[in-house]
């Protein structure tokens, strides 16, 4: 045994230093073979959950359930769509272009930010439309999900309401404009007119009433800005930038009116208005 002992160390000693190392490793992983195999034998194993997807068609899979994920397949490729229906065929696009301006005329550059403005006019848009957002869950989704009516039938009579609120709020000159560019068919009444005309006409006519709201609110504020410039310059202050004065006095005013409350209402009652 001693004889052993000795030589083990003077085997080391007149090995290379990576042959040292390998050896070390190679007694550390026996080691540790050793000891997982008495923890693999000491406690249960544990099996993970496993989930399988079936593609082969087997007759196990019935009609019903085939008509349901291609049901729900359809509805949630439409919400790729919502984002675009949100902003042009609703109340969203005159909020925003108004809020936007108002912030532009007070002159505070990016105060309240983008995500601010986006969300009130989100929120807003919510509120003005629950309404017809209700009627489409009611006749269209409900129906729909409960296998009452067909796709077809679904998309008409969702988008119905949509179209009654649009052309409750867009200039006959506008439809007939793009009557013209999408050479539609003469129809009897407005409610025949489908969504290619409808909605780019409701886009319009919001643009054009968002312009007209913004240059009331601008109005005002550059009014303040060409009196504070002139009394600057009457006083001989050029080298002071007029901005410097008129913002915290547009500020004052505009807190002092509750600008927001008066400009938010406004167009709430804007939509209320048949």
């Amino acid at each position: 045994m001693r004889a052993v002992s000795r030589t083990i160390p003077s085997l080391f000693g007149r090995t290379p230093l990576a042959l040292r190392w390998l050896m070390a490793a190679f007694v550390l992983l026996s080691l540790c073979a050793v000891t997982s195999n008495d923890a693999s034998a000491a406690t249960p194993s544990v099996t993970a959950p496993t989930i399988s997807i079936n593609t082969s068609g087997s007759k196990e899979m019935t009609t019903n359930e085939i008509y349901s994920g291609l049901k729900l397949a359809i509805l949630l490729s439409g919400l790729v769509f919502l984002p675009s229906i949100i902003m042009t065929a609703t109340s969203f696009t005159r909020i925003a272009i108004v809020l936007a301006v108002t912030r532009q005329a007070i002159g505070t550059a990016q105060t309240p930010p983008n995500q601010v403005i986006m969300g009130l006019a989100l929120f807003l848009t919510i509120g003005i439309m629950n309404p017809v957002f209700t009627e489409i869950y009611e006749k269209s989704l409900v129906p729909y999900s409960e296998d009452q009516i067909g796709h077809g039938e679904a998309m008409s009579k969702a988008f119905a309401p949509l179209r009654t609120f649009m052309l409750r709020h867009t200039r006959e000159q506008d439809l007939a404009l793009f009557q013209e560019v999408t050479k539609s068919a003469p129809v009897d009444s407005p409610e025949e007119l489908n969504a290619a005309v409808v909605i780019p006409a409701f886009v319009i006519s919001e643009l054009n009433t968002a312009f007209q709201i913004a240059f009331l609110i601008y109005l005002p504020f550059v009014i303040l800005d060409m009196i504070i410039s002139s009394v600057l310059t009457s006083m001989s202050m050029i080298t002071l930038p007029p901005t410097v004065i008129s913002l915290p006095i547009k500020l004052m005013l505009f807190v002092v009116i509750d600008g927001w409350g008066l400009i938010i209402g406004n167009l709430v009652r804007s939509y209320h208005v048949t």
